[in-house]
């Protein structure tokens, strides 16, 4: 399998009680918190791309834009669906889905970028 265009990962996850938007913070109600969901997104992705690359390398998230549109009780399993759409030299862009059942849950893009895992970890040293 390539990194290219039209790759498809999919995950599933049950949310736990510590994704809940109460529990993190960013909500009141005991439902997968916006956040979370961005996380399940982010690393279906990372993963998925991961298995791909020389041991050496990895990828970082870098843009994330999405839409939180229904709720998802704690407890339920949702299922990611992300579809690789642009290669663009270490840049990776992707649609991303987020699905309870059949309603979507949240959908957007992220965007990711190949690194080698020493030389990143090298310049942050560097900063520090």
């Amino acid at each position: 399998m390539e990194i290219k265009p039209g790759l498809v990962l999919q995950n599933t996850y049950r949310i736990p009680h510590e994704y809940a938007a109460k529990h993190i913070g960013s909500g009141e109600v005991e439902v997968l918190a916006t956040p979370a969901m961005i996380l399940f997104m982010e690393n279906t992705c990372r993963v998925g791309v991961d298995k791909l690359l020389p041991q050496t390398q990895t990828t970082v998230g870098t843009h994330v834009d999405v839409y939180h549109v229904n709720p998802a009780p704690v407890g339920a399993e949702i299922d990611i669906h992300a579809r690789l759409l642009q290669v663009d030299g270490r840049r990776l862009v992707f649609y991303v889905e987020a699905r309870l059942g059949e309603k979507i849950i949240g959908y957007g893009i992220h965007e990711r970028y190949i690194v080698d895992k020493e030389k990143f970890l090298e310049k942050i040293k560097e900063k520090i």
